[in-house]
């Protein structure tokens, strides 16, 4: 499968733009956008759709079900979707699970979950399991740069383009001028794996290129970077000023 054509039920577009753009950056076609059940099942059948993304809730109504449960009803037009939802609902859970969803994600939804959560279903439906690079080269580390994969390929980042990286529960997120990559590792492991004089701990959710670092504010535990980004130097890690060349 050379192209993956995705379908969008999503009634806030806030929400569907943010997975839009997400998908598209990794190089999938969107199908289209349905805003209510009536829109989401008049494109079902006349684009080309290969899965589904389903917000459960459409307009306080949990239509997101419903029209999983209709295209299940038809097995040779059945396609593979993922449930997304803010809902904690145990009883709406127990219903979306009777339609045999290939994922359940909550929102706010993580990109690499949803990219996951992608592949599988796919890979799953389809019996094609070389559509996909393997987990296993997720990310690839040498001591100039970082090969990620994005989408079905791997990208080179150069180490000396990283402005800072996040730490998000159990992943990453590669803060670049010009992208941002979300890679399943923990800040510990990759901060290992980095040149300790060009990379440095400044809170426990954060790694800064001392490189990209244009100003230090101790009073307000604050890291202003290239590119206007800003992140926290917390009191543990004030040492990071003893690597900085200062004049008094």
């Amino acid at each position: 499968m050379d192209n993956v054509n995705i379908l969008i039920i999503e009634d806030t577009p806030q929400e569907s733009d943010k997975l839009i753009e997400v998908l598209k950056e990794n190089n999938y076609t969107i199908s289209g956008v349905a805003r209510t059940f009536k829109e989401a099942l008049d494109l079902y059948y006349k684009v080309k759709v290969d899965i589904v993304i389903i917000d459960i809730f459409l307009n306080s109504v949990p239509d997101g079900i419903t029209f999983a449960e209709t295209i299940n009803t038809v097995p040779d037009a059945s396609k593979p979707f993922v449930f997304l939802t803010s809902s904690t609902d145990r009883k709406i859970f127990e219903r979306a699970k009777l339609t045999q969803p290939f994922s359940f994600l909550m929102k706010p939804f993580n990109e690499l979950e949803v990219l996951y959560a992608i592949e599988m279903a796919v890979e799953k439906f389809y019996d094609q399991n070389d559509v996909f690079i393997t987990d296993e080269e997720d990310t690839v580390i040498s001591s100039d740069y970082l090969f990620i994969k994005k989408g079905k390929s791997l990208k080179k980042v150069l180490l000396t383009d990283i402005i800072y990286i996040e730490v998000e529960e159990k992943y990453c997120n590669i803060i670049t001028a010009n992208e941002k990559f979300v890679i399943l590792i923990s800040l510990t492991k990759i901060l290992k794996l980095l040149d300790e004089n060009s990379f440095c701990r400044t809170h426990r959710n954060y790694i800064a290129n001392i490189d990209k670092i244009t100003e230090i504010v101790p009073t307000d535990n604050l890291i202003l970077l290239q590119g206007n980004h800003h992140i926290t130097l917390s009191e543990r890690y004030k040492d990071l000023i003893k690597k900085v060349r200062t004049l008094k």
